[in-house]
């Protein structure tokens, strides 16, 4: 009897799904989302840019003091205000200072920004919050703000 609890016990030890951890190969990832977003922007591509956040309704982005729901809306705002041209886009450059782990699935990224080749370059901070979705690792919430000139 004891036998049968001994092995019925690591047979349900056995059965049991991993426990998933965020990994350095997480925050590797993640960062390669936000540097391929930055080459996409370099070349004029914004809907690769897009690539980067969830397609969905509920994505959270806000900056100029507006709060934008949704990945349409997103994009919408981005191509009125750059166009889809690299001589209209300018040239993005990101720093990131740090990679939060927010659990296994989710993570708070902080860094700055600098688009330059512009009429009136501009730089700032940015927050995101990224998932774990079964695309990979994306954006769902992003907060950008402007430098004080």
């Amino acid at each position: 009897m004891r036998l049968l609890l001994v092995v019925l016990a690591f047979v349900a030890c056995a059965s049991a799904p991993p426990v998933r951890r965020f990994e350095p190969m997480d925050k590797a990832a993640i960062t390669a989302v936000i540097f391929a977003q930055r080459d996409a922007w370099n070349r004029g591509d914004l809907a690769a840019y897009m690539d980067g956040y969830a397609k969905t309704p509920d994505l959270v982005f806000t900056s100029g003091g507006h709060v934008r729901r949704g990945w349409q809306d997103a994009f919408d705002h981005y191509k009125a205000r750059y166009g889809t041209d690299p001589s209209s886009m300018g040239k993005l450059a990101f720093e990131v200072t740090e990679v939060t782990p927010v659990g296994a699935d989710g993570a708070v990224v902080l860094g700055t920004w600098q688009l330059t080749e512009l009429p009136q370059p501009a730089g700032g901070v940015f927050s995101l919050v990224l998932v774990r979705r079964p695309e990979g690792w994306r954006i769902i919430h992003d907060h950008t703000s402007l430098a004080s000139p």
